[in-house]
């Protein structure tokens, strides 16, 4: 028997009750309806309830062109024979989660259950191919180390590391919520299984790919640190750099320094002072010993 299936956008409280399958608790529904304050909120979980299970799962996508990440949610509704699925437009004004994916793998005697994997199981996908965007994002930062100035690289460092933050916030409950589902954890209270050992089995593959998932952002965090360490050692590099230019500069003008401080003491006896070419001599002396420091110091690459 083919499942019915119910995609709701962003409905109100009459469209989601007439639309529900059973009725639903308040605290769902108020789950249901609410707007969420920050991108990454609601917590996303999989929970029984009477006659029904009730899901809330986020998706996230990198936006390269906006160097962002936003987040998409869907919630489920899901009995014996009917699965309700309700998104809502980010704030930010993006489009919602597409269920394209989804419904090009559903066949017709899918179960709710199975549906619902086939979410799951897209979802996944995303994080997958997000912790790639990611990936490739630390990789053009690295490049862009040594050309764009380091507070630019400084601020896309902790942006960064802001956004794989956040993304482990909502894939690792993901992550548990499959991981419940496989186990056979999850069923309607009055006993009956929602997810039969088939649909089971298949949230193994879907855990499985949010166990990858997390993997790769231990990568990241570890690639994003690397990039991190390496600003900083560049900025050491470059004070070295300007601290070794200075010593120079001080190296040039001590020597002549000294030989001014040495004819200027004004002593009765020293010859210079009563000959004739003392001052070219002086002069020449100043030319002749900075020449020599610029020469020591090109040929050690210091200058």
């Amino acid at each position: 028997m083919a499942a019915n299936w119910i995609d709701l956008l962003d409905p109100t409280e009459e469209e989601l009750r007439k639309a529900a399958p059973v009725e639903l608790e308040e605290s769902a529904l108020e789950l249901l309806l609410a707007v969420p304050e920050h991108e990454d909120e609601p917590r996303p979980t999989v929970g029984s309830h009477r006659g029904y299970i009730f899901a809330i799962l986020l998706d996230a996508v990198a936006s390269p062109d906006e160097d962002a990440v936003y987040y998409r949610e869907i919630d489920l509704v899901i009995t014996h024979e009917t699965i309700v699925t309700v998104r809502k437009t980010p704030p930010n004004g993006k489009p919602p989660y597409d269920l394209t994916g989804p419904r090009e793998n559903v066949s017709d005697d899918d179960s709710p259950g199975m549906i619902a994997y086939r979410i799951f199981d897209d979802i996944a996908e995303c994080y997958l191919d997000l912790v790639d965007d990611l990936d490739a994002e630390i990789d053009e930062l690295e490049d862009k180390v040594d050309r764009q100035p380091l507070q630019a690289s400084r601020a896309r460092v902790s942006q960064l590391r802001h956004d794989l933050l956040h993304i482990r916030r909502t894939l690792a409950p993901m992550r548990d919520a499959v991981r419940r589902v496989a186990m056979n954890e999850i069923e309607i209270r009055d006993g009956t299984p929602v997810f039969p050992q088939e649909v089971e089995i298949a949230f193994n593959a879907a855990y499985d790919k949010f166990l990858r998932a997390l993997d790769g952002l231990e990568l990241s965090r570890d690639l994003l640190a690397s990039v991190r360490d390496y600003a900083q050692a560049k900025i050491a590099i470059d004070q070295n750099e300007v601290t070794k230019r200075l010593t120079v500069i001080a190296s040039l003008v001590l020597i002549p320094t000294f030989i001014v401080g040495v004819y200027g003491q004004n002593f009765i006896h020293m010859p210079e002072l009563h000959w004739r070419h003392g001052y070219a001599f002086s002069w020449a002396l100043i030319i002749v010993t900075t020449l020599v420091q610029l020469w020591f110091f090109r040929r050690k690459k210091w200058l």
